[in-house]
Order: C-alpha cells, then sequence, then structure tokens
C-alpha cells in the first residue's frame, strides 16, 4: 500500500498545483475524471505501439539507438496519443471555454498516464523508483501536457491561419521535448547526463511562464476584475 500511495502521491500534487491556477472557472469534475482516466487508459495502445516499435537491442546503445527510441517509440507515440485524446474528446466540448483550459486538460491527460505508467515501476522496483521518478519522470509528463495545452488554448481562440500553426505546435513541441528527454538518459552518456538538470530546469521555466501567461488571460479574469473594482 505504502508503495502504491509512493507511487500515486506525485500526481496528486501536480494535479492539484495546475488546477488551483485555474483561477476564474473551475473545470467540472466530471471532465477532468474523464481526461485522467482516459490518460491512464493511453497505457494499453502506447505499450502495443512501443513494443512493435522498439526494434533495437537496447543493451548496446548507440546515438541512433537512443534518438530512435527516444523521440519515435517514447516521444512521438506517448506524445501523439495524448493528443489524439485531446482532440476527440476536449477540443469541441463546451467547457473548453478559455485558454487556460487546454493546459488543465491537457495535464489531467498527461498525469493519467504518468500515474499508471509510474505504478507499474514502482511496483517492480520499489521506493528508489518512486522517489526518483517523482522529481523526474512524473513532473516531465506534467510540463510535456503544460506546453502541449498552451498551444491548444491559443488555438482554441485564433484565427484560422494561427490556429494551424498553434496546433502543428502542440503536436511537435512535446514530442520534441519528450524526446531530448529520453534521449539524454537513454544515451547513456555522462556528457550528455551534465545537462539533465538544466533540461529540467528549462521545462519547469518554459511550463510555469505558459501557466502564468494563460491563467490570467481569460473571458472570466476581465470580469472578474471589473467586478472587484467596484
Amino acid at each position: 500500500m505504502l508503495l502504491l500511495i509512493s507511487a500515486v502521491a506525485p500526481s496528486i500534487a501536480l494535479l492539484y498545483y495546475f488546477y488551483t491556477r485555474d483561477k476564474y472557472e473551475k473545470e467540472p469534475g466530471q471532465m477532468l475524471l474523464k481526461a485522467f482516466a482516459l490518460g491512464c487508459l493511453a497505457v494499453i495502445p502506447v505499450v502495443f505501439f512501443e513494443l512493435r516499435l522498439n526494434i533495437f537491442d537496447m543493451a548496446e546503445i548507440n546515438y541512433l539507438k537512443a534518438g530512435y527510441t527516444a523521440f519515435v517509440v517514447a516521444g512521438l507515440v506517448e506524445e501523439g496519443f495524448k493528443f489524439f485524446i485531446f482532440w476527440f474528446f476536449m477540443w469541441k466540448n463546451k467547457n473548453f471555454n478559455e485558454t487556460y483550459d487546454g493546459i488543465v486538460y491537457c495535464v489531467f491527460i498527461s498525469l493519467g498516464f504518468a500515474t499508471t505508467e509510474n505504478i507499474g515501476y514502482v511496483l517492480l522496483t520499489g521506493y528508489h523508483t518512486a522517489f526518483i521518478r517523482s522529481i523526474t519522470a512524473v513532473p516531465a509528463h506534467a510540463l510535456f501536457g503544460v506546453i502541449m495545452g498552451y498551444y491548444l488554448g491559443k488555438a482554441r481562440f485564433a484565427d484560422e491561419k494561427a490556429k494551424t500553426k498553434y496546433l502543428m505546435l502542440a503536436s511537435l513541441v512535446p514530442i520534441v521535448l519528450h524526446g531530448i528527454y529520453d534521449f539524454i538518459l537513454f544515451s547513456q552518456s555522462m556528457e550528455l547526463m551534465l545537462l539533465f538538470i538544466p533540461y529540467m530546469l528549462f521545462l519547469w521555466k518554459r511550463g510555469l511562464s505558459n501557466v502564468d501567461e494563460l491563467s490570467g488571460h481569460s473571458p472570466f479574469a476581465i470580469k472578474y476584475k471589473r467586478e472587484n473594482k467596484k
């Protein structure tokens, strides 16, 4: 039970943080639960495709194998399914009515996936893995979700030309960032590993900047500020 709690706790903390940054109109609990559950279920098709795409023996690693596995097997498949879920289940929903909602739903999808993945890792390998993943892999998934949601939120309220640009960025940027994260780890290069902490700090800075920008960019924000001036 303690192992299970240690696997789930980081996701709960991150969900709470990003949810509470939605200042003006909270998303319905049913929609958030749906996003989280779909993220959890995404592990099934992701594992299916990753097993079939993982064509290299990672016991003898080189940069080509690490790059393919990081950007295609992990980045493309995992972020691709997260985007797919958002597009088919959240994009046209009436509750997606302000830009920050894109971040909220993407984070819940991403952390649904990360939670299921984390439970598997932690139950197999124990508390040490729980601690390491709580400050690396789980936050990384959340931040990839923030960045995807940032662009989807911008796309939702943009004109047609800008919408296409933002949708492309929403699908491609998380794949690239996820790929870089895994490439650093998969390469088993001491030189690249020196970049891991700076890269995590970059992801946090980028993600929190996106949150700060969109959390106050809302029609409800304008109404709220006007009412509190009276």
